[in-house]
C-alpha cells in the first residue's frame, strides 16, 4: 500500500510538469545514437550523486521494440565500487525520435527529451520537461570544459535550466 502510494504521488508530480520544457532536437537518427555515451556533466538525480567514470549505454531490443539502457558507473570514487542501474526507454515521438519515455522501476515512464545533439553524434544532451535534470553526455570520455561550456551556454540561449551543473571525473587512460 505505501509503495502504491508513494508511486501514484510520484507519477502525479512528473505528471504535472510534464510538457513544462518540450524543445527537443529535430530528429535522431536511432541507429547512430545507439551505443556508449559518457556522462560528463549534468544535474542529477540523487541515485546519481558521487558518481566516477559514468557511463549511458543504449542498445536497441528489437524483440521488445524498446530500448535498453544501462547507466554504469564508479560509486564515490574513480576505483569505487561498480554500480549499474538498468532502465528500459520506448520512443514517445517516433517523427523525431527525440523524445522517449524511460522507466527506472515499473510502473513509472518519465519523460525523456534529446535537447541537444552535435552533427556528428559526437554528443548529446538530455534534459526532462521540469528542467530538474540535465545530462551532458560524449562519445569520449574526456570532453574539453570549453566545448561543455558552448554546449550549456546553447542551453541557455534555448531556455533551459542550466543552474549547479557538476562535471564527472573520467580515468585519465579511459579512450
Amino acid at each position: 500500500m505505501k509503495n502504491t502510494l508513494l508511486l501514484t504521488l510520484l507519477s502525479f508530480l512528473f505528471a504535472a510538469n510534464a510538457f513544462a520544457y518540450n524543445k527537443t532536437v529535430e530528429f535522431v537518427d536511432m541507429e547512430r545514437f545507439m551505443g556508449d555515451w559518457y556522462v560528463v556533466a549534468g544535474r542529477f538525480t540523487s541515485l546519481e550523486k558521487d558518481v566516477y567514470n559514468a557511463v549511458e549505454s543504449y542498445r536497441w531490443n528489437e524483440r521488445a521494440k524498446r530500448i535498453d539502457i544501462s547507466f554504469n558507473y564508479n560509486k564515490g570514487s574513480l576505483t569505487g565500487p561498480v554500480k549499474s542501474i538498468p532502465q528500459k526507454g520506448w520512443i514517445y515521438n517516433k517523427k523525431t525520435n527525440a523524445h522517449w519515455k524511460v522507466s527506472p522501476i515499473w510502473p513509472l515512464k518519465l519523460d525523456y527529451l534529446v535537447i541537444g545533439l552535435a552533427a556528428d553524434y559526437d554528443w548529446t544532451v538530455i534534459g526532462v520537461p521540469n528542467e530538474k535534470y540535465v545530462w551532458i553526455m560524449s562519445r569520449n570520455p574526456h570532453l574539453p570544459k570549453e566545448t561543455i561550456q558552448t554546449i550549456i551556454d546553447e542551453l541557455d540561449r534555448n531556455g533551459y535550466n542550466t543552474k549547479r551543473i557538476i562535471y564527472v571525473e573520467h580515468n585519465p587512460q579511459a579512450k
